[in-house]
């Protein structure tokens, strides 16, 4: 149970960061041609290409070699592994910002700045909710493969659900029966949001209906 907890703690904290990151990133990436433009690119390209489990070993072993702030017994495997987790899954889920904001028809932003808004308040109350729409299920999607990942934290001693189970294993030799038991807790938190995933879509499905409706008629 405490090994599912850290699982899904450093799930959450490092998809919620990802989040955060990608949402800006997405908004100039959609935007004109700048360096800033290019940059992210580059950003994105590097941490979508390089395997998961060098950039986690990069961060916890070679991060603190050219930066000795790292070195203090604050940077925990923990610690390393959150920073690590986000900044890869940023990479993707900038990609899944992108793709929702472009789906949005460019009308809707005309109709809010004829109406008087802002352009902040036409994304906070015109653009944004309905990209949040068409970027749930994707981002949930992705939060499942993001839950998977965590087992790589293993590699540098965070004590998450595989960590564990590879401890009890090493002590009782008992490799079936706590295999199982991780692979039980595994799919227990997968198809609990795999239940979350099919509720929103059925949650938001009016809108597609609705749209459907609105293109017959």
């Amino acid at each position: 149970m405490r090994g599912a907890f850290i699982t899904l703690a450093v799930a959450v904290l490092s998809h919620l960061t990802a989040i955060a990151i990608s949402l800006p990133m997405a908004l100039v990436l959609n935007g004109r041609d700048c360096v800033l433009k290019t940059g992210l690119t580059a950003y994105v390209a590097l941490f979508r290409g390089a395997p998961t489990l060098l950039q986690l070993l990069f961060i916890w072993n070679a991060l603190p070699q050219f930066l000795p702030f790292f070195r203090e017994a604050w940077f925990t495997p923990f610690l390393a592994t959150w920073l690590s987790l986000s900044i890869n899954e940023s990479a993707y889920q900038v990609e899944i910002n992108r793709a929702a904001l472009l789906a949005v028809d460019p009308a809707q932003a005309v109709a809010g700045h004829a109406l008087g808004l802002s352009r902040g308040q036409v994304y906070r109350h015109v653009i944004f909710p309905q990209a949040l729409r068409i970027a749930l299920p994707p981002t949930i999607n992705a939060f499942i493969s993001l839950l998977k990942t965590t087992s790589l934290a293993s590699v540098i001693s965070v004590q998450e659900l595989l960590a564990v189970t590879q401890i009890q294993v090493a002590r009782t030799f008992e490799f079936t029966e706590y295999y199982a038991a991780a692979l039980v807790y595994y799919l227990a938190m997968v198809f609990f949001f795999l239940l979350v995933q099919k509720r929103v879509e059925r949650r938001f499905s009016w809108a597609d209906q609705y749209r459907a409706g609105t293109h017959a008629s």
